[in-house]
Parts: C-alpha cells; structure tokens; sequence
C-alpha cells in the first residue's frame, strides 16, 4: 500500500480515480508509511492497525483511526496489557471500531507480549530494529548503470505471452 500512496503522493494527477478524492487518506499513509516508528506507541498502533486491517481497506481503518485510539487507551500497550474479557465485550459493542473477537483479543495479547519485550529489550521498537541491517551490511542500490538489462533476456517469454 505504502509504495503505491508515495508514488501518488508525488504526482496526485497521476493517482488512480479511487483515491483522487482522499488526498487525507494519501497524506496519513505517506506519512506512516515513508518514516520508520522508533516510538513504542506508534509502533504498536502500527501493529494493532495492521491487524485489524487484514481482509479489509485501509480507507475503513484509516476512518476510523481516532476511535480505535480511544477504543485502545492511546495504544498505550501497557494500559491494553490489563484489558480484561469485560473489556473485550464492551469493544464488541463500540459501533467506531472493528468489532471483530479475534482482532480485539489479538491486540489484547499483543499488548501483553509488548510489555514482556519492552521489559526485556528496553523498549518495543529495539526488540524490532535490532534486526535492521547496519548501512555497511547493505548493499548498494542498484541502477540501470551497475546492473544492466541483458538483450534479449525475456524475448522468449514475452513471444510466449504475446502468441
């Protein structure tokens, strides 16, 4: 989702007619998508969010973003850590929010793992981005000139296609 948002976000006559009229919605995913989360809270709203989403829009998440927050203590993990099942009946009920069993227990118990990682990694997002490559272990971007296209390499696949 992310790369089509920042290649729209650039040329917003070029985004396809579905989104022409959500520049919001374009904004918010550019700006979550483009930057990396070293905040707990807003790696863990990340992470909630994108639970919710599965087999659904953005758009319905995104619309509905500020109740989830409230819904979800801010995100604040470890406030979400104590929810109990009378919490989980009373999202059922929240008319703002997915109201899906599985999703709201889902974020539930990842607030709960949240908090044991946080507590044995210092913070949530270095448990993450620990595993992020260090720049002298990346290698370089490649371009058109470093690694060049070899002639004729899909000829036959794209005679294939064609026939």
């Amino acid at each position: 989702m992310f790369v089509v948002l920042l290649r729209f976000a650039a040329d917003k006559s070029q985004a396809p007619d579905h989104m022409a009229d959500h520049q919001e919605w374009i904004r918010q995913g550019v700006e979550d998508g483009v930057f990396p989360v070293v905040d707990d809270r807003r790696l863990f709203e990340k992470i909630s969010l994108e639970g919710f989403q599965s087999g659904l829009g953005w758009r319905t998440i995104l619309a509905r973003r500020e109740n989830f927050r409230k819904a979800f203590a801010g995100f604040d993990f470890h406030l979400v850590a104590e929810f109990t099942e009378a919490d989980v009946d009373r999202l059922l009920q929240d008319p703002g929010i997915v109201r899906h069993r599985g999703k709201i227990e889902a974020v539930v118990d990842n607030a709960r793992r949240a908090v044991d990682l946080a507590a044995e990694e210092g913070s949530l997002a270095a448990f993450f981005w620990r595993s992020e490559p260090g720049s002298d272990e990346v290698d370089p971007p490649q371009t058109v000139s470093t690694s060049p296209a070899e002639p004729g390499r899909c000829d036959g696949a794209l005679q294939t296609l064609t026939r």
